[in-house]
């Protein structure tokens, strides 16, 4: 399923336009990095957890260069783990 898929799909669960669910979604999407980037954590009780994990800076090999090496910036990196319950529904 592409995002436009995605987005008629939700317009017609919700009885509602597409305009109106691509709306909801940029702004769902948007809230969601700002709390990302704000180092908050999303909790939607039934289906997940968004969060920013802070990765350390790291030295690693170069796998197009053997013998080299590559500094790698810390970073933010997001993540989502799936509720127990949502897990659950899919099995």
């Amino acid at each position: 399923m592409n995002k436009n898929e995605f987005l008629r799909n939700i317009a017609d669960k919700t009885e509602s336009t597409i305009k109106d669910a691509t709306a909801f979604y940029e702004a769902m999407v948007e809230t969601i990095r700002e709390s990302m980037l704000a180092d908050d954590k999303i909790t939607l009780v039934g289906f997940g957890t968004f969060v920013a994990k802070n990765k350390k800076a790291t030295v690693h090999q170069n796998p197009q260069k053997p013998g080299e090496t590559i500094a790698v910036k810390a970073c933010k990196s997001p993540a989502l783990k799936f509720g127990k319950s949502f897990k659950d529904s899919l099995n």
